[in-house]
């Protein structure tokens, strides 16, 4: 039983150094947007703001998204820091017909899958995307977007989407700005 503690505080340690947002306990559970239509919500997403996390690097980070067979494909863009444009595709599917607004979106092949919820949009100007995964019964680390249909929103909708998060007891103040302007993004696809 030791060792479960010692593994579990390992573990624990390493996704503090790795992901910028751990919480103690059970994952919120902020509801989802109701009558979810993945087929309006297609096209390209521009990133504004994020929780930061591990396997985003870049700034100009847009997202885009089609549909094949039921199954949202996904490619997620980002400018590096040396100039050169990072691309990683992926699949979103539907876990529960019920609640198409829960996503699970995956990246690589033998990983298991994380949540994409969406919270909020309204398909031609904004969406706000959130996921949490539980890494014991004693933490969770999570996940969240404001996205945008062009590289700016305005802040009265930036603040909107924030008290969602923050009327679901989910921290906003780690959030970060993403550099969309015209100079720096100018070479992303």
């Amino acid at each position: 039983m030791q060792t479960l503690h010692v593994v579990s505080l390992t573990l624990l340690c390493v996704l503090a150094v790795n992901a910028q947002s751990i919480g103690s306990g059970k994952c919120p559970q902020p509801p989802v947007q109701q009558s979810f239509d993945p087929t309006k919500y297609v096209g390209r997403w521009y990133e504004i703001m994020k929780i930061p996390s591990p396997f985003q690097l870049g700034e100009c980070c847009q997202a885009t998204y089609t549909l094949s067979d039921g199954i949202v494909l996904v490619r997620n863009d980002e400018l590096l820091a040396d100039g050169t444009v990072s691309f990683i595709d992926g699949t979103a599917k539907i876990v529960d017909p019920s609640e198409p607004a829960k996503l699970e979106v995956s990246f690589f092949e033998n990983a298991p899958p994380g949540p994409y919820w969406v919270l909020a949009t309204d398909y031609d100007n904004y969406t706000l995307v959130y996921g949490c995964t539980e890494t014991s019964d004693l933490s969770f680390v999570e996940y969240s977007w404001i996205l945008s249909r062009t590289r700016t929103l305005p802040k009265e909708t930036i603040t909107e989407l924030l008290d969602i998060l923050e009327s679901n007891n989910i921290n906003t103040a780690i959030f970060t700005e993403t550099d969309q302007s015209p100079d720096l993004c100018s070479s992303m696809p």
